[in-house]
């Protein structure tokens, strides 16, 4: 049948009738269906239409119905009729439905259609944040990460984080430009310049030169690599042409952290020579924590470079944090 005003709810058949068995001295009964309050039925004792509401003739909350007084069985006859609830008031404003509501018209997850619920409808938020659940199950949002962070799990029990992305973030050369040096055991520096030619790749902040002492652009797990190359000049034997790579974890002393040895020769003849050191350095404050080459040699010969292309140089791979 067509109805007037509001449609019944769907949490029972609207006007079902539920016709009860007397208990002399007995006000509360069992409804067959869950009420919201006495509203929700029509009661009706010996064909007489009952009041509802506190003080009147009966109250109902749940499935228990409670009459103001008792009735005897044999002589009253009683049933009440299942009203329905009402959806909504014809059509319901925007933006008047909440979830307070949606109680109140009994509408569980099971009844929202999918994909009934849009983004307009979600509640607002930080901008970047990112909804997940906590150890409990239930929704969080997870705080928003600075530019370049990545996503990372925390494992079960825990909502996921933002945190650096790791892998590469700093990568520099820097090269010789070369020329003739004495024999002996000494630092280089001067004539370093920076990687810049043949489409030199670099990744991050650069490392910082002066008189051959280098800098690190922030603190980090560092791989270094010391390459040196040169001749042996002299008309005399020699038997060494080392490279040496130093560190320094207070501004101050130097320690010799890796070596590369050149191959010797006797009779006089010039040759070519090339050492490679490498190092891995935890760099933990970049005030103190600095880096310088240095070379050994046997007799006065030369050290390659150029600022065309790169032979005597110095590589820094930022491995991850410190």
């Amino acid at each position: 049948m067509a109805y007037l005003g509001n449609v019944p709810a769907r949490s029972f058949i609207s006007f079902e009738r539920q016709v009860f068995t007397i208990v002399n001295s007995q006000t509360a009964y069992t409804l067959s269906h869950s009420v919201t309050n006495e509203n929700d039925i029509r009661l009706v004792v010996n064909n007489v239409v009952q009041e509802p509401g506190s003080g009147k003739a009966y109250t109902a909350s749940g499935t228990t119905l409670t009459l103001s007084a008792a009735l005897t069985n044999g002589t009253d006859e009683m049933y009440c009729v299942f009203l329905g609830r009402a959806v909504g008031t014809v059509n319901a404003p925007a933006g008047s439905v909440g979830t307070s509501q949606l109680v109140d018209l009994n509408v569980t997850s099971g009844k929202i259609a999918d994909d009934a619920v849009t983004l307009a409808k979600m509640a607002t938020g930080t901008d970047g944040n990112i909804i997940s659940y906590d150890a409990s199950g239930n929704p969080v949002a997870v705080a928003t990460g600075s530019a370049g962070q990545v996503l990372t799990s925390a494992g079960a029990g825990a909502p996921p984080t933002f945190a650096a992305a790791g892998g590469i973030t700093m990568a520099d050369q820097w090269r010789q430009l070369g020329g003739s040096v004495s024999a002996g055991d000494t630092f280089i520096t001067s004539n370093w310049e920076r990687t810049d030619t043949d489409s030199y790749g670099t990744i991050g902040s650069a490392m910082s030169e002066s008189s051959g002492v280098f800098t690190f652009p922030s603190t980090g797990i560092y791989y270094l690599q010391y390459v040196l190359q040169g001749k042996n000049t002299n008309t005399g034997s020699a038997q060494y042409m080392d490279g040496k790579l130093f560190v320094t974890t207070d501004n101050s002393s130097y320690n010799i952290a890796a070596a590369g040895m050149g191959s010797g020769a006797n009779g006089g003849t010039a040759f070519d020579f090339n050492a490679v050191a490498t190092f891995i350095f935890d760099v933990t404050d970049t005030s103190t924590h600095k880096i310088k080459m240095g070379y050994d040699f046997q007799r006065s010969g030369s050290i390659y470079g150029s600022s065309g292309a790169t032979y005597t140089s110095i590589t820094v791979i930022r491995l991850g944090d410190t």
